[in-house]
């Protein structure tokens, strides 16, 4: 049985980010495997990295106490998804904050004794989903602004914390104006992609 942890950063419920958050845990949950979901602004998450948490980065032990639950199920995770808006070509702040707080020594990566490379801790990981949707056409985000969210997430944060996870980006352009057979195939290839870590 695998372990899915599916991470969705959007304020409104009934959006399309909601949407597809929807359709991703329908999906697991009718499947044998394990699901974890964590619906970021629902739950109300505090993004702001705590003076404590920073004090405490090269310590001996790192203070995880306020995001216990997410920092054991990203450690247990075989298969981490996240679905989120591309908001200025970035990510939105709330699941920034998640990252910032829960990819954290101790959890994610240990520092080296001479804090060059960052010693992974998430070599349990196979797959990391991150869907994503955004306003601008597709050719600004690859041929102008290079991708910047796949990236950063495909490259510094899971290429050094999970060096062992197959990384996939599925981002949908254009969503200001979304035509239903387009959101159609989106939503095809987004079962695809899941069905393949299923098995």
């Amino acid at each position: 049985m695998k372990r899915f942890v599916v991470v969705s950063a959007h304020p409104l419920k009934e959006s399309l980010c909601g949407h597809l958050t929807a359709l991703v845990a329908e999906q697991i949950a009718a499947s044998p495997h394990e699901l974890k979901l964590f619906d970021l602004y629902q739950r109300g998450f505090d993004p702001r990295l705590s003076p404590e948490e920073r004090q405490s980065y090269y310590t001996t032990q790192y203070d995880a106490s306020e995001v216990t639950d997410d920092a054991a199920a990203l450690q247990n995770a075989d298969v981490l998804i996240l679905v989120f808006p591309t908001w200025w070509f970035g990510l939105p702040a709330i699941l920034k904050g998640w990252i910032d707080r829960v990819f954290v020594p101790g959890t994610a990566y240990d520092h080296a004794p001479d804090f060059g490379r960052m010693i992974p801790r998430l070599n349990a990981m196979t797959a990391c989903i991150a869907i994503t949707t955004l306003g601008s056409p597709w050719w600004i985000d690859r041929l102008i602004m290079f991708r910047p969210v796949r990236r950063i997430l495909g490259t510094a944060i899971i290429g050094t914390c999970a060096p062992k996870a197959r990384f996939s980006m599925l981002s949908l352009y254009n969503c200001e104006k979304l035509a239903p057979a387009r959101l159609a195939a989106f939503e095809q290839k987004i079962q695809r992609t899941i069905q393949q870590t299923l098995k």
